[in-house]
Order: structure tokens, then C-alpha cells, then sequence
């Protein structure tokens, strides 16, 4: 693929030339820069990249009672997810000391 200097428009091939369809600007082909160029046959789509869930492995905390019955813990983790349908969101909490987890009311 081989974009035109003076217009930036994309640029067809005609022989030895390459040819802008914009303003007709000529440039001579090199043999080695279009070995160079990548074909769609060439490139790989390695899907989507993965992205990092910042909610696992969370170091932060905040003060929030457990409602454990057996938990005296004032420290939890959250997290916000969203409900079924995209309306809003709900705030759950885990607690640090037991691992129960609860919504927020």
C-alpha cells in the first residue's frame, strides 16, 4: 500500500509507476519497499488483546462491616458489576478476614 506525498490519498499501481487517483501525482515502484509491505494474506488476528481485570488481586480495602454472624471484620474489598440489562451498577463486598461477600444495600 502506497500513499500519494502530495495529497495522502492511496495510491493504485500503472507498470512501473505508482499513480494517486486524487491529484494523478506519479512515483517510480521500488521492488524492495513493496517486498517489505505486508498483504492481508500475511497478517494474523491474534483476536482481541486480553485485558487486565483490576478487581482481581486488589490490595485496596475499604471500612465496611462484615454481616457475618461469627465476623467481627471492618475491613472488605469491592467491586462494582453490572446488572443484568446495563441499568446500573451494584457494589458487592468481600470480606478480608472470612471471605464472605455481600451487596451493598
Amino acid at each position: 500500500m502506497q500513499f500519494c506525498d502530495e495529497c495522502g490519498s492511496l495510491m493504485h499501481t500503472a507498470g512501473d509507476t505508482w499513480v494517486c487517483r486524487s491529484c494523478e501525482n506519479e512515483e517510480p515502484r521500488d521492488a524492495d519497499a513493496e517486498a517489505a509491505m505486508t498483504t492481508q494474506d500475511g497478517q494474523v488476528d491474534d483476536e482481541a488483546p486480553a485485558v487486565a481485570d483490576a478487581t482481581k488481586d486488589a490490595s485496596e480495602t475499604v471500612e465496611e462491616s462484615c454481616p457475618a454472624e461469627d465476623c467481627d471484620s471492618d475491613r472488605a474489598t469491592s467491586e462494582m458489576m453490572p446488572k443484568p440489562g446495563g441499568s446500573y451498577e451494584v457494589r458487592l463486598f468481600t470480606c478480608v478476614e472470612c471471605g464472605h461477600k455481600w451487596r451493598a444495600s
